[in-house]
């Protein structure tokens, strides 16, 4: 009886995809091409200032004036902030509701110091990051004792003693509900009067630029590992003999920290302190920023941060021309967010990767004919 012998035959190798083809000048230059991109808008960020070009619609004035400078310094803080932000909720995972208290420690320490004391304008931004810095510490050590909506809750409690300090001009301090416009005498001179708007947006500039180093170095080290653990289930990290509330608290430090050095930014490109810095809204406007830029990642927050200040100003100027409850610029951002979540539940920051496959099939060309 003769057994029949398999013949094997090897199979075809499959076709790569489109969209995973890494051949030289496609993919693989691309992605070269994109890992130029932040250091080039950099560069194109930095130079603007140099540019008289108008943009009707998007902006009043030239991309020079003094105007327009300073809107978009503004939102460069707000979008270093936001990032900060995301070193605690997006990349450890802490719902912090009162992270405008060292925003605003560090917007009212500079202005007090420099206003008040008659402290030259470094002095006063030295000791006032320190300063806030230790109270991020102080404040943390207490709250991360708690978890969760208690966590949440605390932090809230903090930032609100915090406003109420503020708006009732303790010690003659603060300047109550009128605010507290920092005085001239304690500044450099370039960064007095309306023609050195740019040195300001330079500033808000290097600020955003050092909050996203300073987070993508951390993100990327052994700490910021553990973080990322801390956010995805604590429990292991502690099995693993590690000590979560330590690595918490470096995380909620450091954050205060940077919230702490963009006040010192922000009150020498408005002017001055305002109470609405300590409020709660400010913290809920910092997370729905990180929401809709994308939590965890490096470019997301920051542009979260950019557009969503960009919006509140432009519908602020906007809002008397637009019908209904158009006019009102919160019920716009609100709408935005909603469809932006729907949309995008990653934030902008997974535009690209949803995109992704509806370009590749767009460029996927239809199979030959047999012949």
């Amino acid at each position: 009886m003769t057994q029949a012998v398999p013949v094997s035959a090897e199979a075809p190798p499959a076709a790569t995809p489109p969209e995973l083809d890494t051949a030289p000048g496609r993919r693989t230059g691309w992605r070269r091409l994109m890992a130029f991109g932040p250091l080039v808008a950099l560069v194109v960020a930095a130079i603007l200032p140099y540019s008289n070009v108008r943009l009707p619609g998007i902006f009043d004035g030239e991309l020079n004036s003094p105007g327009t400078l300073q809107l978009l310094a503004t939102c460069l803080v707000f979008g270093g902030l936001a990032a900060g932000y995301d070193l605690l909720f997006g990349r450890t995972g802490l719902l912090s509701f009162g992270h405008a208290l060292y925003f605003a420690a560090g917007i009212y320490g500079t202005d007090v110091l420099v206003t008040r004391a008659g402290l030259p304008l470094w002095q006063a931004a030295v000791f006032a990051l320190v300063g806030s810095t230790t109270l991020a510490a102080l404040l943390g050590a207490i709250a991360l004792r708690t978890a969760g909506i208690a966590f949440a809750m605390v932090t809230l409690a903090f930032a609100q003693v915090g406003a109420i300090l503020v708006a009732r001009d303790f010690g003659g301090l603060t300047g109550g509900e009128e605010g507290l416009p920092i005085a001239s005498d304690g500044l450099p001179d370039f960064l007095l009067g309306v023609a050195n708007t740019v040195n300001l947006y330079w500033l808000a500039l290097a600020y955003v630029t050092v909050v996203v180093f300073v987070v993508a170095r951390v993100a990327g080290s052994p700490t910021g590992r553990v973080l990322a653990g801390l956010r995805d289930d604590e429990r292991r990290v502690g099995v693993l003999g590690l000590d979560p509330y330590r690595y918490k608290l470096v995380a909620f430090t450091l954050a205060g920290g940077l919230a702490a050095l963009g006040g010192v930014v922000y009150v020498l490109v408005v002017g001055g302190a305002s109470p609405h810095v300590t409020s709660s809204e400010l913290t809920l406007s910092l997370l729905v920023m990180v929401v809709l830029g994308g939590p965890g990642t490096r470019w997301g927050p920051v542009i979260g941060g950019i557009l969503y200040m960009y919006l509140d100003n432009r519908l602020t100027h906007l809002a008397t021309d637009l019908p209904g409850p158009l006019s009102q610029p919160l019920f716009v951002l609100g709408a935005i967010f909603i469809l932006a979540v729907y949309f995008f539940p990653g934030g902008l920051a997974s535009l690209a990767t949803r995109v992704a496959p509806i370009r590749a099939a767009l460029s996927r060309r239809p199979p030959q004919e047999r012949r």
